[in-house]
């Protein structure tokens, strides 16, 4: 009974010191977290000037190509005023 309460003993022992080696060499993630999150912070925060920018862009883009309809129409406009004034010219 002495030897199997030595036994016992030993296990245990020898049980705590493997679980306390385990949690021991555990790396501190806690750090590795807070890295994590800065990255993925710092992700949102350049996606989200990525979409004011592609925003601005595109306000941009859309005023040129009022510019150009405008400017087509005025053209288009002149363009059949000087063919009046062609028609004119030649039924003289």
């Amino acid at each position: 009974m002495k030897t199997t309460a030595i036994k016992i003993l030993a296990l245990v022992a020898a049980s705590g010191l493997l679980f306390g080696c385990a949690t021991a060499q555990q790396p501190d993630l806690s750090g590795e977290l807070a890295q994590v999150r800065a990255i993925a912070e710092r992700a949102a925060a350049d996606a989200a000037a990525a979409k004011a920018d592609a925003a601005d862009a595109q306000a941009k883009a859309n005023a040129a190509m009022d510019a150009a309809n405008s400017a087509k129409a005025k053209s288009d406009e002149t363009d059949a005023k000087i063919d009046r004034m062609f028609k004119k010219s030649m039924y003289k």
